[in-house]
């Protein structure tokens, strides 16, 4: 795989210099482990409305998204009703998919039941951590067995657009897994944090 030589010479994932945003996204969030449940959800969200579009897209839209729906504050979201969703329909700063949008309600919903069943959503997410063994060479594939078996536990508690691509496409963000390509600057980096990251 050919990588990207940034503006500081040094060498990264060929997608981080696919557009111009990318850069700052690769550098300083893809891949670094998260346990914040808000967060945690926010990416669900947006992987679900990437879902037949450009992650280029949903980036550019991402500081629309948060003011539409609250900060993706789960809790106040699982409160939405119809006028919500009319409001959240005639929103420019969105992607106005109506059933995209349900989506996002309903599985507040479900986060709060996560919440409530495992104590929190990074509790959950993180019990499917998969060994780097398991895993293909860096970037060769777009689900493994593990995002295939959490989008299957999902749809069984009910959230909804959420299937194995997506789902592997959130492990890749959220630091499950260490997906930068071997000669990226930042797979070291990834590593040293996964070590020292505190699992839920």
């Amino acid at each position: 795989m050919n990588d990207y030589v940034g503006p500081d010479g040094q060498t990264r994932c060929k997608w981080a210099g696919s557009a111009p945003e990318f850069l700052d996204y690769h550098d300083q969030e893809w891949g670094i482990p998260v346990s914040n449940d808000i967060r945690l959800f926010e990416k669900l969200c947006l992987e679900g409305f990437q879902s037949g579009l450009s992650w280029r897209t949903i980036l550019n839209k991402r500081d629309g998204f948060r003011a539409a729906f609250d900060g993706f504050d789960f809790y106040k979201i699982a409160r939405y009703g119809p006028q919500d969703m009319d409001r959240l329909l005639s929103d420019k700063t969105i992607v106005r998919h109506r059933g995209k949008i349900a989506a996002v309600i309903n599985n507040a919903a479900r986060a709060l039941e996560m919440v409530e069943e495992e104590g929190s959503l990074a509790a959950f997410f993180w019990s499917f951590e998969p060994e780097p063994t398991k895993l293909g060479p860096p970037q060769t594939q777009s689900t493994s067995e593990t995002s295939v078996v959490l989008a299957r536990k999902l749809k069984r508690r009910g959230w909804q657009f959420l299937g194995p691509t997506t789902t592997f496409a959130f492990m890749q963000a959220m630091g499950l897994i260490n997906d930068h390509s071997e000669g990226c600057i930042m797979r070291a980096a990834v590593d040293d944090a996964r070590r020292n990251f505190q699992r839920p």
